[in-house]
């Protein structure tokens, strides 16, 4: 079963999730404002990804934690991470043990194909 991460509200996900609707594919969605991954969930997400892919430095609450000027630890990002996870790129999409970052249709196509 797909599941994806995010949060509701983000124009990212809302059109990644009218895609799926109008492709039939079923998913699970989890909200990390409601329902935050845990530490080891987002060890296992880094792990697979890479804190680079996972986190979205172009956003608002990165500029908001004035964290663009800080030079953090892989640790310490963990650390902001795990506290502020709406500095998730979204989607994630999770299969199994594949995880991909970001909507593009073509990419998610393929990636759905593949694990699916």
């Amino acid at each position: 079963m797909l599941q994806i991460v995010g949060i509701k509200n983000c124009n990212t996900m809302k059109k990644t999730f009218d895609w799926l609707n109008g492709k039939g594919i079923d998913y699970d969605f989890r909200d990390v404002k409601k329902d935050p991954l845990d530490r080891e969930e987002l060890d296992s997400l880094a792990g697979r990804l890479g804190l680079d892919t996972l986190i979205n430095r172009r956003g608002m609450k990165w500029r908001t934690l004035g964290l663009k000027d800080k030079n953090l630890s892989d640790a310490e990002l963990m650390d902001v991470l795990e506290e502020h996870q709406t500095m998730i790129k979204r989607p994630v999409l999770v299969i199994d043990d594949a995880v991909m970052v970001g909507f593009d249709e073509e990419a998610v196509t393929s990636f759905l194909e593949e694990y699916l």
